[in-house]
């Protein structure tokens, strides 16, 4: 079984997903009330992570909790509108040369996977027109219905991603000399290199170099 890994932000999608949430809280109708409390709390993280005190990958994570905080006790109908709204927007931003790669493979019979860190929920609703069997993000913690920011998240990204490409192909047998990832940032290097067939998407500077040496395909 030969299996495509996608990344998302960079790679499918050619924004950052974070980004495209932050504005649509900015701007919600209903929700915006919401925006400058999660600003208060997401600045100094982002300051501490660009004066090199925060990790990247905490700081990550702590945005990522912190905009669910934002959403704190929003139903899950409510939440799956919200994410509904943002996918109509996101969808403009394909990379269509990313889509025709993974319709190729598709059509080839391998077995697609796309691992973000984006929001699982938002993931499974953008990418739903996509031939995308395996779908591995960033879950919601829920209880009772309705977003539960005090539950910690498990964000998934660098080695984690890894962990769940395992964890899901762990009964499977994977030709992974012939099989495929896609990635643009050095964070998912690990992710590249489980495979034969490495693909650097429009890469950050560091994948950029360790992907010529290697001579990995840069699209």
């Amino acid at each position: 079984m030969r299996v495509a890994i996608f990344d998302f932000d960079g790679t499918l999608y050619r924004e950052e997903t974070y980004q495209m949430l932050m504005d649509h809280l900015k701007d919600h109708p209903l929700y915006r009330k919401r925006y400058p409390q999660f600003m208060r709390a997401i600045v100094p993280p982002y300051l501490a992570n660009k004066a090199k005190f925060y990790p990247t990958d905490k700081m990550r994570a702590h945005s990522m909790q912190l905009y669910l905080n934002a959403l704190n006790d929003l139903t899950v109908e409510e939440v799956e509108i919200y994410f509904e709204q943002i996918a109509q927007k996101m969808k403009a931003h394909f990379n269509e040369s990313i889509v025709q790669r993974l319709q190729e493979h598709a059509d080839d019979q391998v077995y697609i996977m796309l691992v973000s860190g984006a929001y699982t929920p938002l993931l499974h609703t953008v990418l739903e027109d996509l031939p995308i069997q395996t779908i591995i993000g960033t879950d919601i913690p829920i209880t009772n219905g309705k977003i539960t920011s005090k539950s910690p998240i498990y964000h998934i990204q660098g080695t984690r991603k890894n962990e769940k490409i395992q964890q899901f192909l762990q009964h499977k047998k994977i030709d992974w000399e012939n099989s495929f990832a896609y990635a643009d940032s050095y964070s998912d290097l690990s992710v590249l290199s489980l495979v034969g067939n490495p693909v650097a998407v429009q890469p950050d500077e560091k994948l950029k170099n360790i992907a010529k040496r290697r001579g990995w395909e840069i699209l």
